[in-house]
C-alpha cells in the first residue's frame, strides 16, 4: 500500500490558513505526510521559524496566484479570483507531478473554500479530493439548499420584516440570520455578486460520488447540520486550534498574520494585573474595522461601563497615532483599558482575567471563544458572521447579539446593555457563562483520543488509505 501523502491547498487569507495549518499538524500526528500549499505571498507572511521547525512529515510548497508580491483585494476581486484559478491550477498540478517524479506521490488533494478548481486538478492527475470547510456546517447547508430548490423562498425580495425560513436540519432563520451574500438585491450590505464561487463549489461537490467534507466543527456542536445534506459525507474534525488551548501541551503552530507585532506582548502583563473575569476583550477580526461612527459608539459604551477592556484596533498605513486621532475620547479610554494593534487572540481568550468577548463572530473567533469558555457579545458585520451570531445567541446560548438601529449602527446604550448582561446579568448572565463553560468542556472532549473529532479524523484517514 502506498504511504498516504496529502497536499493541502488553502486560500491565501489568515482565516483559512490558520485552521488549515492546525489540521495539517493533526494529520501528521496520525502518520500522514502533508504538503501544505498556499500562495507564495501568503507563505512569505508566515512565521519563518515555525515553518523551519515544522514537524517531520509537514512540508511547505507554495503555489502562485499570479501576484507573488501581493495584491490589493479591494481593487478587483473578480480579476484576482480568475488569476488565482489560472496560475494556481497550473502550479498545484506541477507540485503534484514533481512529488510523483521524486518518489513521493500525492494520494489525496484537500482544498479550502474558494479553490474548487483544485478538485479539477485532482481529477486530471487521477487522485481523490476532499473539501476542508473552515466555516460551520450550518453555513454550507444554507448555501446548498439555496442552490437546491430554496433560492426563491430565501430571497425575501419584498423585504418582509416578519420573513423566516425553516431549512432541513437547521434552526428557524430570519433575514438577519442569513449569510450576507444571500441578502436580496438592494438590501443594505448585499453582496450577492459574491455568490458564484459558492455556486461553483456546490456544483463541484455535486459532481462527486459521495463528496467528502472536513468541517472545522464538532459533532456535539452541530449534530443536525452535519447530517442535513443527503449524499454528502461530513467529518467534524474541529476545533482546529492548537491543542495547548484545548487542554493539551503541544507547542503553538506556525501562524499567519500579526508577525509585525508579535514582540509587543505588554498586553499580557496588563491582563495579569486584572482580577479574574473582569476584562472586556473587543476584536473585529483581521479584515476590517468598524466605521468611525461605530467606533465612537463603542467608545462611549466602554467609558460608561467603566470596566477594564482590551481593544484591538488595527493600524492603517499611517500608524497608531493616526488611528487614535479618529477617537475623540482616546485619553478617557486609555485610563480604563488598553488599545493594541494586534494580539495573540487565543492567549487572550485563555487568560483568567477575561470575562467577555465582543466579537464580529467570524468562525475562527466564534469557535475559539467556545473552546476557551468565554461568553460573547456577538457583533456581526457580514458573510457567515450573521448566522454564527444567531447560533451563539439562540442555539448554543453562550452569548447575546447586539441590535442595530435604523442607520445600521449599534448605539452605546445597546453595547452597554449587552456587555453588562454577559458580565453581570443576574440569572441570564449566569446561564450564558455556564453554557460557555459547557462548550469548553465538550470541545476538549471532542479532540481527545476517543472523542468525536478524533474518531472522525481516523475515519477520514482510513478512507484516504483506501483511496476513498
Amino acid at each position: 500500500m502506498v504511504q498516504p501523502h496529502v497536499i493541502l491547498t488553502t486560500f491565501p487569507a489568515q482565516g483559512h490558513i490558520n485552521p488549515a495549518l492546525q489540521f495539517a499538524k493533526n494529520l501528521v500526528k496520525m502518520g500522514i505526510e502533508v504538503t501544505f500549499s498556499t500562495s507564495i505571498y501568503a507563505q512569505s507572511r508566515m512565521d519563518e521559524k515555525s515553518i523551519l521547525n515544522a514537524p517531520k512529515g509537514l512540508n511547505f510548497i507554495p503555489f502562485s496566484d499570479g501576484f507573488d508580491e501581493g495584491f490589493d483585494h479591494s481593487k478587483d476581486p473578480v480579476f484576482y479570483m480568475s488569476q488565482l484559478r489560472k496560475c494556481g491550477s497550473e502550479t498545484v498540478k506541477k507540485i503534484i507531478l514533481t512529488c510523483s517524479e521524486n518518489g513521493q506521490p500525492i494520494t489525496c488533494l484537500l482544498y479550502s473554500i474558494f479553490l474548487p478548481w483544485a478538485a479539477e486538478v485532482a481529477r486530471e492527475v487521477h487522485i481523490p479530493s476532499a473539501l476542508l470547510w473552515s466555516q460551520p456546517a450550518t453555513i454550507l447547508d444554507i448555501y446548498y439548499f439555496n442552490f437546491h430548490g430554496y433560492e426563491k423562498a430565501m430571497a425575501n425580495e419584498s423585504n418582509d420584516p416578519n420573513w423566516s425560513i425553516q431549512l432541513p436540519g437547521l434552526p428557524l432563520l430570519e433575514t438577519r440570520d442569513l449569510p450576507s451574500f444571500l441578502l436580496p438585491y438592494g438590501a443594505k450590505g448585499s453582496l450577492r455578486v459574491a455568490l458564484p464561487p459558492f455556486k461553483e463549489l456546490i456544483d463541484t461537490l455535486d459532481a462527486e460520488t459521495t463528496p467528502k467534507i472536513l468541517v472545522n466543527t464538532f459533532d456535539e456542536l452541530e449534530p443536525e447540520a452535519l447530517n442535513a445534506i443527503e449524499g454528502y459525507k461530513f467529518y467534524g474534525i474541529g476545533p482546529l486550534i492548537p491543542s495547548a488551548f484545548l487542554g493539551g501541551n503541544d507547542p503553538l503552530d506556525a501562524s499567519f498574520g500579526g508577525d509585525l507585532f508579535q514582540n509587543s506582548n505588554d498586553y499580557m502583563e496588563w491582563l495579569n494585573s486584572k482580577p479574574n473575569s473582569s476584562v472586556v476583550y473587543i476584536s473585529f477580526g483581521s479584515l476590517m474595522n468598524p466605521s468611525i461612527s461605530q467606533m465612537e459608539e463603542i467608545s462611549k459604551g466602554l467609558i460608561d461601563i467603566g470596566r477594564p477592556f482590551l481593544w484591538v484596533i488595527k493600524e492603517n498605513e499611517k500608524g497608531k497615532e493616526e488611528e487614535n486621532k479618529k477617537l475623540g475620547c482616546i485619553e478617557e479610554l486609555e485610563k480604563i483599558g488598553k488599545i493594541v494593534p494586534w494580539c495573540s487572540q487565543l492567549e487572550v481568550l485563555k487568560h483568567p482575567s477575561l470575562g467577555c468577548f465582543v466579537s464580529h463572530c467570524g468562525w475562527n473567533s466564534a469557535l475559539e471563544s467556545l473552546a476557551c469558555g468565554v461568553p460573547v457579545v456577538a457583533f456581526p458585520q457580514w458573510t457567515d458572521q450573521m448566522t454564527n451570531a444567531k447560533q451563539v445567541e439562540d442555539v448554543w446560548k453562550s452569548g447575546v447579539r447586539v441590535r442595530i438601529n435604523e442607520d445600521g449602527v449599534v448605539e452605546s446604550e445597546e453595547i452597554k446593555r449587552c456587555i453588562e448582561l454577559v458580565m453581570d446579568g443576574g440569572e441570564k448572565g449566569e446561564e450564558l457563562r455556564k453554557n460557555a463553560k459547557k462548550w469548553k468542556e465538550l470541545a476538549r472532549e471532542a479532540v481527545k483520543e476517543g472523542g468525536s473529532s478524533h474518531k472522525n479524523l481516523k475515519a477520514f484517514i482510513d478512507d484516504v488509505a483506501k483511496g476513498f
